[in-house]
């Protein structure tokens, strides 16, 4: 069996990791490049065990970067999720972990120059169109990985990556309510469809029949509720404009529950058939508007926010992630202007990954 050889650096952003590719270096066509990633993460075994998956979906993502040709944009980065079970690839969605490398790997691959000892890149997120502005420690002209930033879910402490994100309102749908209200009732269960940095169907954890403290596990070993919340996500989809949604993972589920540890809510985020470890980075910022606008199902759980920018935290089941928000309530309404995170990212490894021409 003939191999070649694909070059790609290997980085952990945030609370996720996977591989970063040159676009040029990845066919055009969609089905060979869909049958490449899943050949590379080894896509339909539980373990990836003949691929760089880790078994978990946090674990089998991809990034593909290029310059872009956009005036004021240095890197198109398109995102694919990769299956774990299932030999699939959606490009639906973006991911912000994923996003939290975008910015050190463009400055490996020198397809971004560094220009001094912090050095802004901006990003187009070309599945959903966000734009945002990574600023990344790059002191002696070299990516800095070492510093002070722990995140909750990764080991250790590293250099901060700052997102700044941009024109996240109407991500795919183009508004933040794409069913044209704040809440739906769909089988009997009230639920908030918005769109933020990431389409999700959020809604209380009580109307579920769990409290939304339960650890990872414990929701996994549930699958009752994920046949419950399926059902009702696939409403969702199709009220929010998304069509048969069954084979993507947008709209992402959240389920909500009041504040335990001093934050502003807590919140379960499911991708959507498993449940995340931690908290998904453009997931933080659609649970965040959904606190902050009138009339949404958080509406009496979240701790309120008088004045903005604020730093919002919410509760997950590894500890606690923050996001700066910036937003507006007037005569006018409420508008959701921008967020932000501080993250960390590393590069793991770089090489070639092999892959059959079969």
């Amino acid at each position: 069996m003939t191999q070649r050889a694909i070059p790609f650096h290997f980085l952990r952003g945030g609370t996720s990791r996977g591989p970063y590719f040159n676009r040029a270096d990845l066919p055009e066509d969609r089905d060979a490049l869909s049958a490449i990633l899943m050949q590379v993460m080894g896509a339909g075994n539980p373990r990836n065990i003949d691929g760089l998956g880790g078994g978990d979906a946090v674990t089998t993502k991809v990034a593909m970067l290029s310059r872009s040709a956009e005036d004021g944009v240095d890197i198109d980065y398109f995102f694919a999720q990769v299956g774990v079970t299932e030999r699939l690839v959606d490009y639906g969605p973006t991911c912000g972990n994923i996003l939290v490398g975008v910015g050190p790997a463009a400055l490996e691959m020198g397809l971004v120059p560094i220009t001094g000892d912090e050095t802004r890149v901006r990003i187009r997120a070309v599945n959903t169109g966000a734009l945002v502005e990574a600023i990344i420690q790059t002191p002696g002209g070299a990516v800095n990985y070492a510093g002070p930033v722990a995140i909750d879910g990764v080991p250790g402490t590293s250099a901060p990556v700052a997102l700044n994100f941009m024109d996240v309102v109407g991500s795919k749908s183009g508004a933040m309510f794409p069913t044209g209200q704040p809440v739906d009732i769909i089988d009997g269960v009230a639920v908030t469809c918005i769109d933020v940095a990431m389409p999700m169907m959020i809604a209380r954890a009580a109307d579920f029949g769990i409290t939304g403290f339960e650890t990872k596990d414990e929701l996994d070993a549930n699958p009752a509720l994920f046949a419950r919340m399926e059902a009702i996500r696939l409403e969702a989809g199709r009220r929010m404009g998304f069509g048969d949604v069954a084979q993507s993972v947008t709209p992402k589920i959240g389920l909500i529950a009041a504040p335990q540890h001093g934050g502003h809510l807590t919140a379960r985020y499911f991708m959507p058939w498993k449940t995340h470890p931690t908290m998904a980075v453009t997931g933080s910022q659609c649970i965040a508007a959904c606190a902050l606008a009138p009339g949404t199902v958080a509406e009496g759980i979240a701790r309120p926010v008088d004045a903005a920018p604020a730093i919002m935290q919410i509760e997950h089941p590894m500890g606690t992630m923050e996001v700066t928000v910036d937003f507006s309530r007037d005569a006018a309404g409420f508008k959701f202007l921008s967020a932000g995170v501080i993250r960390t990212a590393r590069l793991i490894a770089r090489g070639d990954v092999l892959v059959s021409d079969a």
